[in-house]
């Protein structure tokens, strides 16, 4: 595992500052990877307790800070307004003029509903990008509706594709996919709409829909039912594009992927790892394995019982055959590969010690990304910091927990 330094290079996004009023993951993953690249990311969170991200996931020994927090909500502060409190509305105005982003992703018309729309927004500041992001977008007839990761697979397409063919539709790795691919894209949306900016000064909103974010990653599935009308459905461990392709069992009960893309691969495959040329002749092309699919499958699965699974991949590897292992997070962390990319890493809390997080992406090689810290303590901008940002020494509404004591 790679440890944090502290030595701070210029950063593509060095001057840039961005209000994240967000909760949850999604546009708060958006101004997370822009914090990475140098990025000033204020975290506005409301003084009762902050953002409920705060308290998801695994707990720590710290009240009100779970590990996906500290992971999630890295290289931001915190400030703490109440956006229904005419005074602090104030403050955000003022903030605003002095920030390039703002992300937000609550229900389309909250933020009007609070007198900060992007009517409002944009005249305060006409270089403003606001990234929005929601369940079902700022238009259309479900708009109101709220949303979250879960149902945006549902809805977008994918969680139908999921599963074994007959059984239940599953959420694809209980994680929340539609979150972070549409962080994603809301990050790109943003470097664009800076882009834009520096050519004519005009800054935009940006609306992301979670459910959209899903539906654009299916490949070919809408294109494929408009030209013939196949609705695509769950293929388990296979797909019905190519084969074999899929996962299959080892000797030592773990499991494996292989993906034989092409027929050159298969090619290799049959002649190389399975030492059964005849499968190569009688089957030669895609759609030949794919109408026998169950004597090809039978075939790899019969290979890979043999073995244990790391000699399958080795097998696989030294007949240039796409393979590899289905790690789960404790294989992750005694892989090699893992290990040498630097994807671990290790960043010290102040109170914790350290904790591991997943390493920056992307990985530039002039201007790398970094993590100086984890997530912030509610309000830790509340004192000098803000008033040095305003330029006002008015009294700064504290978090509950700091009222109290």
């Amino acid at each position: 595992m790679t440890s944090a330094t502290h030595d701070h290079p210029a950063q593509p996004l060095d001057g840039v500052r961005i209000l994240d009023l967000a909760t949850f993951v999604a546009a708060p993953f958006s101004a997370a990877i822009l914090g990475e690249f140098g990025a000033e990311v204020i975290k506005i969170e409301h003084p009762d307790g902050g953002d409920p991200m705060r308290r998801f996931g695994t707990p720590t020994e710290l009240p009100d800070v779970s590990l996906a927090w500290l992971s999630e909500a890295r290289n931001k502060h915190s400030v703490t307004l109440d956006l229904k409190v005419p005074s602090d509305v104030a403050k955000l105005k003022e903030l605003v003029k002095r920030a390039d982003v703002v992300c937000e992703n609550f229900r389309p018309g909250t933020l009007e509903k609070w007198g900060l729309g992007w009517d409002v927004l944009s005249t305060l500041n006409p270089r403003l990008i606001v990234l929005r992001i929601s369940g079902y977008g700022q238009d259309g007839p479900y708009r109101d509706r709220p949303g979250f990761a879960r149902i945006a697979h549902a809805f977008g397409g994918l969680t139908q594709l999921a599963g074994m063919p007959g059984g239940p539709p599953v959420t694809p790795g209980s994680t929340s996919l539609a979150d972070y691919i549409s962080g994603l894209y809301g990050a790109v949306g943003v470097l664009l709409a800076l882009r834009e900016v520096e050519r004519s000064g005009q800054g935009q909103e940006i609306d992301v829909a979670l459910f959209e974010s899903i539906f654009r990653v299916l490949d070919e599935v809408a294109t494929v039912y408009a030209k013939h009308g196949i609705v695509r459905t769950a293929e388990g461990v296979g797909t019905r594009n190519a084969c074999p392709h899929g996962h299959f069992p080892c000797a030592d009960g773990k499991w494996v992927a292989i993906a034989c893309t092409s027929d050159r691969i298969w090619a290799r495959m049959a002649n190389n790892v399975l030492h059964l040329p005849e499968l190569a002749l009688s089957h030669p092309t895609t759609q030949d394995r794919l109408a026998d699919r169950d004597l090809i499958d039978s075939s790899v699965e019969s290979f890979t019982k043999q073995y244990s699974m790391v000699e399958v991949v080795n097998r696989c590897t030294a007949g240039d055959v796409p393979c590899g292992a289905i790690n789960s997070i404790a294989d992750i962390f005694e892989d090699e590969h893992f290990a040498a990319r630097g994807i671990l890493k290790e960043v010290l809390h102040e109170t914790l010690g350290n904790l591991v997080v997943p390493n920056v992406l992307p990985r530039l090689s002039a201007t790398p990304g970094r993590i100086d810290s984890l997530g912030p303590a509610l309000g830790d901008w509340n004192g000098e910091k803000l008033r040095e940002l305003l330029n006002d020494d008015s009294e700064i509404r504290r978090p509950k927990r700091d009222r109290e004591n």
